[in-house]
């Protein structure tokens, strides 16, 4: 080859290196968010989740996209997330759609419908069964976007400061319920409160309110529940999950490249492996140092869970006649349940009941 005409060749690709250069610098440009939670940092799981999505994120995209967390109150209170996602406070926040029910009843299908789904079927039926884009419909009308992050798996239904022997002892109990599920306690003749998570150990030691229900064993333990209520009742019958969500604001969100959209996606997921694994790793060991620490553990009476099962079908009925979104998406949940229960049954309640009993032989 000629020396003028290797120079030109070379001029080419030198020249195509530099405008490679910059649109590679530009498609993957510094950004910085803010990311405000409804959990306070002494809940090592739920915060702890959001530090390490935020991490993930960082990893992903060799730290170019850095999301900042904060806890509830360092920005906005716990209850107050979705607001200042939607109102473009913060870009981000995590929080559990529940606790925004008064906005529209539909929103708890994204955290929980009392006696639902449990945490297996819950991520099924949003990623396979149109369940996240029915709640990214909702959210839409908020100028949000959601992502589903961790779950706390079935959680555990409080702690009470009284024995719960019948119905007769929830009329007139207040009773700090996160979400929809007050409207079913109300309607059984018990006064629902909702307080966020750093504000309920007061209000249960002051007697403000006469039972709580939070977590589970793990995050209750740490709210110190059981040096001011005994009684640590079973099943969380409004949760068979307790699903969380990352929701950005959607303005924000479509001003995102691409991958940055899809690096909020692929951590929100690995922040589901990471919260709901840890759930299962601690709660075991932490409802054994409960129950030494004076926790006297009861199964909620046949009679008090059915009272709350007729009800809460009597306010779906209701809601489904004037709520179009909660309408569509109880359809679309009851006829999942229907065949995950039938499959539970056949798989994982047998294999479980199996162990549970070689257990008790042994």
């Amino acid at each position: 080859m000629k020396r003028r005409d290797f120079l030109k060749v070379g001029g080419v690709g030198l020249a195509a290196t530099a405008v490679a250069a910059p649109a590679i610098a530009q498609s993957n440009p510094e950004i910085k968010w803010r990311y405000t939670a409804s959990w306070p940092k002494a809940l090592d799981t739920l915060y702890g989740g959001c530090e390490y999505f935020a991490k993930r994120v960082a990893e992903i995209t060799d730290n170019k996209f850095q999301i900042q967390p904060f806890a509830a109150g360092e920005i906005v209170p716990g209850l107050q997330v979705l607001d200042a996602v939607s109102n473009g406070t913060v870009e981000m926040g995590n929080t559990a759609l529940y606790y925004y029910w008064g906005k529209n009843p539909a929103f708890t299908f994204g955290t929980s419908l009392p006696f639902g789904l449990n945490t297996r079927s819950h991520i099924s039926w949003m990623r396979f069964g149109g369940g996240m884009d029915m709640l990214n419909d909702l959210l839409k009308e908020y100028g949000c976007v959601g992502a589903p992050t961790g779950s706390t798996g079935a959680q555990m239904g409080g702690w009470f400061r009284k024995e719960i022997k019948s119905m007769d002892d929830f009329r007139g109990l207040k009773f700090r319920v996160g979400g929809f599920a007050g409207t079913i306690i109300a309607k059984v003749g018990g006064v629902p409160q909702q307080i966020a998570g750093g504000d309920i150990y007061p209000a249960l030691e002051k007697g403000t309110i006469d039972a709580a229900e939070w977590v589970g064993p793990y995050d209750d333990e740490k709210l110190g529940f059981v040096k001011v209520a005994k009684y640590y009742y079973y099943p969380g019958w409004w949760e068979g999950t307790g699903q969380g969500h990352n929701i950005m604001n959607l303005e924000k969100w479509n001003a995102l490249p691409k991958h940055y959209q899809a690096a909020i996606e692929s951590a929100s997921y690995d922040t589901f492996t990471w919260v709901t694994g840890k759930y299962d790793y601690v709660n075991p060991p932490a409802l054994k140092r409960l129950l030494a620490a004076g926790a006297i553990l009861r199964p909620f009476p046949q009679e008090v869970l059915e009272a709350c099962y007729n009800a809460a079908n009597e306010i779906y009925a209701d809601l489904s006649k004037s709520n179009p979104h909660f309408n569509k998406m109880y359809t679309s949940l009851s006829a999942f349940r229907a065949d995950s229960l039938a499959w539970n049954q056949v798989a994982e309640l047998s294999y479980d009941s199996f162990m549970m009993r070689m257990r008790t032989r042994t």
